[in-house]
Protein backbone atom coordinates (compact mmCIF):
# COMPACT_ATOMS: atom_id res chain seq x y z
CA UNK A 1 0.00 0.00 0.00
CA UNK A 2 0.94 3.63 -0.48
CA UNK A 3 1.34 5.94 2.51
CA UNK A 4 -1.78 7.19 4.31
CA UNK A 5 -1.39 10.60 2.64
CA UNK A 6 -1.19 9.11 -0.85
CA UNK A 7 2.59 9.42 -1.21
CA UNK A 8 4.99 6.88 -2.65
CA UNK A 9 5.99 4.20 -0.16
CA UNK A 10 9.58 3.22 -1.06
CA UNK A 11 9.26 -0.02 0.91
CA UNK A 12 6.32 -1.37 -1.07
CA UNK A 13 6.21 -2.81 -4.61
CA UNK A 14 5.67 -0.48 -7.58
CA UNK A 15 3.72 -1.61 -10.63
CA UNK A 16 5.77 -0.80 -13.75
CA UNK A 17 4.31 -1.05 -17.24
CA UNK A 18 5.02 0.25 -20.72
CA UNK A 19 8.16 0.21 -22.84
CA UNK A 20 10.84 2.79 -23.63
CA UNK A 21 9.55 5.24 -21.02
CA UNK A 22 7.99 3.00 -18.33
CA UNK A 23 5.08 4.17 -16.20
CA UNK A 24 4.86 3.63 -12.46
CA UNK A 25 1.82 3.15 -10.25
CA UNK A 26 1.56 2.24 -6.58
CA UNK A 27 -2.00 1.76 -5.41
CA UNK A 28 -3.69 5.14 -5.15
CA UNK A 29 -0.56 7.24 -4.70
CA UNK A 30 -0.48 10.78 -6.07
CA UNK A 31 0.84 11.06 -9.63
CA UNK A 32 2.12 14.08 -11.54
CA UNK A 33 1.23 13.60 -15.23
CA UNK A 34 2.10 15.38 -18.46
CA UNK A 35 0.88 14.72 -21.97
CA UNK A 36 1.07 16.86 -25.09
CA UNK A 37 -0.39 17.55 -28.51
CA UNK A 38 1.02 15.54 -31.41
CA UNK A 39 2.88 18.49 -32.98
CA UNK A 40 4.15 20.22 -29.82
CA UNK A 41 7.73 18.93 -30.20
CA UNK A 42 9.24 17.98 -33.60
CA UNK A 43 9.57 14.21 -33.93
CA UNK A 44 13.30 14.31 -34.71
CA UNK A 45 14.05 16.43 -31.64
CA UNK A 46 11.99 14.15 -29.39
CA UNK A 47 13.70 11.07 -30.81
CA UNK A 48 17.15 12.51 -30.03
CA UNK A 49 15.97 13.46 -26.51
CA UNK A 50 14.72 9.91 -25.91
CA UNK A 51 17.97 8.35 -27.08
CA UNK A 52 20.05 10.76 -24.98
CA UNK A 53 17.93 9.99 -21.93
CA UNK A 54 18.27 6.24 -22.44
CA UNK A 55 22.06 6.51 -22.71
CA UNK A 56 22.25 8.78 -19.66
CA UNK A 57 20.23 6.37 -17.52
CA UNK A 58 22.41 3.46 -18.63
CA UNK A 59 25.51 5.38 -17.51
CA UNK A 60 23.97 6.60 -14.24
CA UNK A 61 22.31 3.64 -12.47
CA UNK A 62 20.25 4.35 -9.38
CA UNK A 63 20.37 5.29 -6.59
CA UNK A 64 21.13 8.90 -7.56
CA UNK A 65 22.54 11.52 -5.23
CA UNK A 66 21.24 15.11 -5.19
CA UNK A 67 23.76 16.37 -7.76
CA UNK A 68 22.94 13.56 -10.19
CA UNK A 69 19.20 14.16 -9.82
CA UNK A 70 19.73 17.87 -10.49
CA UNK A 71 21.77 17.07 -13.60
CA UNK A 72 19.02 14.75 -14.83
CA UNK A 73 16.32 17.37 -14.31
CA UNK A 74 18.26 19.98 -16.26
CA UNK A 75 19.13 17.65 -19.13
CA UNK A 76 15.74 16.01 -19.60
CA UNK A 77 12.52 17.16 -17.84
CA UNK A 78 13.44 20.85 -17.81
CA UNK A 79 14.67 20.80 -21.40
CA UNK A 80 11.47 19.10 -22.57
CA UNK A 81 9.30 21.53 -20.63
CA UNK A 82 11.13 24.46 -22.22
CA UNK A 83 10.31 23.06 -25.66
CA UNK A 84 6.65 22.68 -24.71
CA UNK A 85 6.46 26.19 -23.27
CA UNK A 86 7.93 27.66 -26.46
CA UNK A 87 4.49 27.09 -28.05
CA UNK A 88 5.38 25.05 -31.12
CA UNK A 89 2.68 23.42 -33.23
CA UNK A 90 -0.89 24.50 -33.90
CA UNK A 91 -1.65 24.86 -30.17
CA UNK A 92 -5.24 23.68 -30.51
CA UNK A 93 -5.77 24.16 -26.77
CA UNK A 94 -5.31 27.91 -27.02
CA UNK A 95 -9.05 27.96 -27.83
CA UNK A 96 -11.20 28.05 -24.65
CA UNK A 97 -13.77 25.66 -26.14
CA UNK A 98 -11.12 23.01 -26.73
CA UNK A 99 -9.68 23.40 -23.24
CA UNK A 100 -13.22 22.98 -21.88
CA UNK A 101 -13.41 19.55 -23.51
CA UNK A 102 -10.16 18.53 -21.81
CA UNK A 103 -11.40 19.78 -18.45
CA UNK A 104 -14.70 17.95 -18.93
CA UNK A 105 -12.78 14.74 -19.63
CA UNK A 106 -10.64 15.21 -16.51
CA UNK A 107 -13.69 15.76 -14.32
CA UNK A 108 -15.67 12.82 -15.70
CA UNK A 109 -16.09 10.14 -13.00
CA UNK A 110 -14.11 12.23 -10.50
CA UNK A 111 -14.71 10.76 -7.06
CA UNK A 112 -15.34 7.33 -8.59
CA UNK A 113 -12.04 6.58 -10.31
CA UNK A 114 -9.75 9.46 -9.35
CA UNK A 115 -9.30 12.56 -7.20
CA UNK A 116 -7.98 15.69 -8.92
CA UNK A 117 -5.60 17.90 -6.93
CA UNK A 118 -4.57 20.39 -9.63
CA UNK A 119 -4.26 20.77 -13.38
CA UNK A 120 -3.25 23.29 -16.01
CA UNK A 121 -4.30 23.04 -19.64
CA UNK A 122 -1.72 24.85 -21.73
CA UNK A 123 -1.94 25.63 -25.47
CA UNK A 124 -0.10 22.44 -26.44
CA UNK A 125 0.17 20.26 -23.32
CA UNK A 126 -1.50 19.32 -20.03
CA UNK A 127 -0.17 18.84 -16.48
CA UNK A 128 -2.29 17.02 -13.89
CA UNK A 129 -1.71 16.17 -10.23
CA UNK A 130 -4.11 13.33 -9.44
CA UNK A 131 -4.68 10.51 -6.98
CA UNK A 132 -6.07 7.36 -8.52
CA UNK A 133 -8.69 5.56 -6.44
CA UNK A 134 -8.51 1.82 -5.76
CA UNK A 135 -9.10 -0.27 -8.87
CA UNK A 136 -8.26 2.56 -11.30
CA UNK A 137 -5.39 1.88 -13.68
CA UNK A 138 -3.22 4.83 -14.69
CA UNK A 139 -2.93 3.87 -18.35
CA UNK A 140 -6.70 3.29 -18.62
CA UNK A 141 -7.57 6.66 -17.10
CA UNK A 142 -5.13 8.62 -19.29
CA UNK A 143 -6.33 6.78 -22.39
CA UNK A 144 -9.94 7.69 -21.60
CA UNK A 145 -9.06 11.36 -21.01
CA UNK A 146 -7.13 11.59 -24.26
CA UNK A 147 -9.60 9.62 -26.40
CA UNK A 148 -12.70 11.47 -25.24
CA UNK A 149 -11.15 14.95 -25.48
CA UNK A 150 -9.62 14.22 -28.90
CA UNK A 151 -12.99 13.16 -30.27
CA UNK A 152 -14.70 16.30 -28.99
CA UNK A 153 -11.95 18.67 -30.18
CA UNK A 154 -11.96 17.08 -33.63
CA UNK A 155 -15.73 17.44 -33.82
CA UNK A 156 -15.54 21.06 -32.71
CA UNK A 157 -12.80 22.08 -35.14
CA UNK A 158 -13.61 19.82 -38.09
CA UNK A 159 -10.10 18.38 -38.00
CA UNK A 160 -9.22 14.70 -38.29
CA UNK A 161 -6.33 12.50 -37.26
CA UNK A 162 -4.35 12.28 -34.05
CA UNK A 163 -4.67 15.12 -31.56
CA UNK A 164 -2.38 13.82 -28.81
CA UNK A 165 1.13 12.43 -28.99
CA UNK A 166 1.25 8.76 -27.97
CA UNK A 167 2.11 8.12 -24.35
CA UNK A 168 2.55 10.41 -21.37
CA UNK A 169 5.08 11.21 -18.63
CA UNK A 170 4.39 10.40 -15.00
CA UNK A 171 6.07 10.75 -11.61
CA UNK A 172 4.91 9.29 -8.31
CA UNK A 173 4.79 11.95 -5.59
CA UNK A 174 7.27 11.09 -2.82
CA UNK A 175 6.23 13.36 0.05
CA UNK A 176 4.59 16.65 1.05
CA UNK A 177 7.51 18.72 -0.23
CA UNK A 178 7.39 16.98 -3.61
CA UNK A 179 3.65 17.63 -3.76
CA UNK A 180 4.26 21.31 -3.00
CA UNK A 181 6.78 21.53 -5.83
CA UNK A 182 4.38 19.83 -8.26
CA UNK A 183 1.65 22.31 -7.30
CA UNK A 184 4.05 25.22 -7.70
CA UNK A 185 5.09 23.96 -11.11
CA UNK A 186 1.50 23.67 -12.31
CA UNK A 187 0.55 27.10 -11.01
CA UNK A 188 3.59 28.85 -12.45
CA UNK A 189 3.55 27.17 -15.87
CA UNK A 190 1.43 29.89 -17.59
CA UNK A 191 3.69 32.62 -16.20
CA UNK A 192 6.85 30.86 -17.37
CA UNK A 193 5.33 30.49 -20.83
CA UNK A 194 4.23 34.17 -20.79
CA UNK A 195 0.62 33.36 -21.60
CA UNK A 196 -2.34 35.71 -21.56
CA UNK A 197 -5.14 34.76 -19.15
CA UNK A 198 -7.40 33.53 -21.96
CA UNK A 199 -4.79 31.07 -23.30
CA UNK A 200 -4.81 28.52 -20.43
CA UNK A 201 -7.04 26.88 -17.82
CA UNK A 202 -5.70 26.49 -14.28
CA UNK A 203 -7.43 24.77 -11.38
CA UNK A 204 -6.20 23.89 -7.87
CA UNK A 205 -8.05 21.96 -5.18
CA UNK A 206 -9.27 24.32 -2.44
CA UNK A 207 -7.03 22.94 0.32
CA UNK A 208 -3.96 23.48 -1.88
CA UNK A 209 -4.63 27.11 -2.79
CA UNK A 210 -2.32 28.45 -0.09
CA UNK A 211 0.08 25.49 -0.17
CA UNK A 212 2.72 27.22 -2.30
Amino acid sequence: MESSEGFLNPYQPIDTHGHGLPHWQQGSSLVFLTWRLFDSVPAERLRDWTLDRRRWLACHPEPHDAATRASYRALFPERLEAWLDSGEGRCELRLPANRAFVEEALRHQEGETHELHAFVIMPNHVHVLVRLLPGCRLEDRVRRWKTWSARRVNQQTGRSGALWQDGYWDRLVRDADHRRRCLAYIRSNPTRARLQEDAFTLWTRAEHVDAV
